[in-house]
Parts: structure tokens; sequence; C-alpha cells
């Protein structure tokens, strides 16, 4: 016999109204109900190691227009962007059947449409739970990030009208040639490394430097992470530099180079530390944080992880120059 039906209150925050017909009811009564405000979750608990881990909080509001996950939000941004790698990447093609070196610029713009949009979808891919508008990148790095982009269009475009021979090679000479095929490689290998690292970490990873362990952090050591300790790391350091070398920038390629090198140096061992006072603006851009960094993560990691962490920095390397 099978069970009566009884009545129940569903804690389901985006159940339909008691008693909704979505055959008869108004299309207006439909599409004005929105999320409730309030945060409505069950109260599962779960536990790992032998810790209770209370299940994190949802605010169904955070999908409302203007939330941190706010479907339209990552929607415009995901539309913007692909029209933006469109245009940029028609103009590449045909500045570089007519021979116009200017077509750097366009390919670089094209290069940060891929990558802003491949942050996101990464995260939304394996790491669903921190897959909110933060996660394109787009205006937590601040507005000297954009600054310091900026610069390298801006440098690009003034050395092509200034110095239209080049700073010490012919732009079409073999050397020339070289440089911007090493660079389109460089740029290859960084995105290609950086987005195998936020598939592989999964939702161990996260764009912020974690302090305290979640008890849901594991240590992982598989797939790219075999080879290289902070391959994220890895691979923006040198797509960074590899978008300059096929730009054929001098001073923002040193910049970057040295700003990205400190920048990493101090995020993963501590020293150096500097703040946003210590640098020019258009520097400090090119980098995804400007803290000071009083322990550097890997101290972090090994306090998380303990000898687990320390056999694992023994067998792999991060594969920045002069990192350990």
């Amino acid at each position: 016999m099978p069970p009566t039906p009884t009545a129940s209150t569903s804690s389901d925050p985006f159940s339909e109204p008691e008693n909704f017909d979505s055959r008869n009811d108004s299309h207006e009564t439909y599409t004005a109900w929105r999320p409730p405000t309030a945060t409505t979750t069950s109260h599962t608990v779960h536990t790992i190691d032998n810790i209770t881990v209370e299940p994190r909080s949802f605010d169904p509001s955070s999908l409302l227009p203007g939330g941190k996950t706010a479907l339209s939000g990552i929607s415009v941004r995901a539309f913007f962007l692909g029209i933006a790698l469109g245009i940029s990447s028609v103009i590449t093609i045909l500045l570089a059947w007519q021979q116009i070196r200017l077509w750097r610029v366009s390919f670089f713009v094209s290069s940060l449409c891929v990558f802003h949009f491949l942050e996101f979808w990464v995260t939304a891919q394996y790491n669903t739970r921190n897959a909110d508008v933060s996660a394109f990148l787009l205006g937590s790095n601040g507005a000297a990030y954009n600054i310091a982009h900026g610069s390298a269009v801006l440098e690009c475009l003034i050395s092509h009208w200034l110095a239209p021979n080049g700073y010490f090679f012919d732009p079409d000479s073999k050397i020339s040639v070289m440089i911007v095929l090493t660079g389109v490689i460089l740029m290859f290998i960084g995105q290609t490394v950086r987005t195998l690292a936020m598939a592989t970490a999964a939702g161990n990873f996260n764009h912020i430097v974690q302090t305290e362990r979640d008890v849901r952090h594991r240590l992982v050591t598989s797939g790219i992470y075999s080879l290289l300790r902070h391959p994220s790391y890895f691979g923006f350091f040198w797509w960074g530099l590899g978008t300059q070398l096929v730009l054929q920038n001098v001073v923002c390629f040193v910049g970057f180079t040295v700003v990205l090198w400190r920048f990493f140096q101090s995020r993963i061992e501590g020293k150096f530390a500097f703040s946003s006072s210590s640098l020019p603006p258009y520097l400090l851009g090119i980098i995804a944080d400007n803290k000071v960094f009083n322990a550097g993560e890997e101290k972090h990691l090994v306090a998380f992880f303990q000898n687990h962490y320390v056999e694992y920095r023994k067998k792999t390397t991060v594969g920045i120059p002069f990192i350990a």
C-alpha cells in the first residue's frame, strides 16, 4: 500500500509557491516571485577527518541583479568578453594578413579576453561554489591592473610610430620574428598550465591566499601539481612575460619581469614584502593583489599539511627563476 502524501514545508528556497499551477496560474504571478532574502538551508552536518563541518550558508538574494553570483552580471560579462574577443580576433587576422605590425595590439586584447573568460569558466566548471562575478577577475584587480595593460598597449603604439625600425632590431628581421614566436609559445604554455592548475585543484583553488585551513582543503599532488608546486603562479608569470615579447615592449617587459617576480617571490616565500607605495602604480597593476605578505604561502601550507607538504616540496619546483 503506497504511503499517503502528507503536507510538508520545503526547505528549497527556489520551490514554487504553495498550490502553484504552472498550467493555470497567470504569467504575472510566476514572474513576480523572487528568491527570499533570508538564508534558507537544510542543517546537515558532515564529518571530515573526524572534524565536524557545518554546511556553508547560501543567500539566494545573491542571485539577484547586483549580487555576487547574479546570473545577469555573469552573462553580461561573458557576452562582452565574447564580443571583444571576436572583434579583436578579426582585426588581428586582417592586420597580420596585410603585414601591419599593429596586429600585436589586437592579439594582446584577444589574449586578455581568453584569459579572463577562462578564469571564470574553469572556476564554474571545477570549483562551482566559488564561481561568482569576481571570478572573471575583471574588476577585482583594481584600476592599476587596467593601467598596466593600458601602458603595455601604449608602449607598443608609441614604438610603432616613433621607432618604426624597432628599439634594437628591425621588426621584420629574423630575430624579431623569433622573439614574437617565443612570446606566443610562452603565452600558450602559461595559459595552459594555469588552466590545468585550476582544473586539477578544483575546490582547493582560491584566488586569495588562505591563512587559515579549511577542513575541506586537500594537498593536491597529482597532475600538473606533480611537477610544479604553484602552477597557477608559474602560468601567469610566463604568460605575462610572453605578452610583452609579442608586443615587443622593452620598458614594460622589464617592468613586468621585476614586479611579477617580486610579487610571486613574496607571496610564496614571504621575503622582500612590499606595499603599494613602494612601486609605481602602472607596475603594481599587473599583480593580482597589492598587499604586504608577512608570511609566505608555503609557510601556511607547511602549517596546514606539515610533513606531507615538506616531502612534497622536495620533489617539485616552482618554475620561476630564483624562487626555490
